[in-house]
């Protein structure tokens, strides 16, 4: 199902054309063990599944609109805040890098899921961070470590193939617009 093509985010383009910030509609708030999804064919955002006790999410995590990534949906992307935002909230980011990765399916299958790293425009706690490079090792540790172990709670496997800087996951969205572009 594709999130972004008829949607109001279908008409949101990833990039902002006056600022050049990217565009991510956040799906599931930082803190929450609930995860949501935005439904194309409702038209809403609906709870896809609750983490186990004990677990939440980091920070606010989203999509990019107009976007794909090689599991078929729009790009992951985890949004550094101050403060939780809300399903459907458009943050205004800036890209600070991707964790690229494999992740296998309860049927084996391989597939892309790559998370792209962000820092929400406006963030006070964040303002100098610019690149994945400025985040404590430690904390991109973590991050990493919460996509393993949100990924074996649904009997999947996340594997990182690397981390990269911002140059590289800003070619990851210019990829992604392009299979969005192709897939329409």
């Amino acid at each position: 199902m594709n999130k972004s093509q008829t949607s109001v985010f279908g008409q949101l383009p990833p990039f902002d054309e006056e600022t050049g910030d990217l565009n991510v509609v956040i799906e599931t708030p930082q803190g929450s063990r609930n995860k949501y999804a935005f439904d194309e064919k409702l038209g809403l955002f609906v709870l896809k599944g609750v983490l186990a006790a004990g677990h939440s999410f980091p920070y606010d995590f989203g999509f990019i609109p107009q976007t794909l990534g090689g599991d078929g949906d729009p790009l992951d992307v985890l949004v550094l805040m101050d403060e939780p935002a809300f399903a459907g909230c458009l943050v205004p980011s800036r890209l600070i890098g991707v964790i690229e990765a494999e992740q296998t399916e309860t049927d084996g299958q391989i597939e892309r899921n790559d998370r792209l790293l962000a820092v929400a425009a406006n963030s006070k706690t964040h303002a100098n961070v610019k690149s994945i490079n400025d985040l404590n090792e430690t904390l991109v540790d973590q991050i990493e470590h919460f996509f393993v172990s949100y990924n074996e709670a649904k009997g999947k496997k996340f594997a990182s193939r690397g981390r990269f800087a911002a140059q590289k996951a800003k070619r990851v969205v210019k990829e992604g617009m392009k299979l969005f572009k192709v897939s329409r």
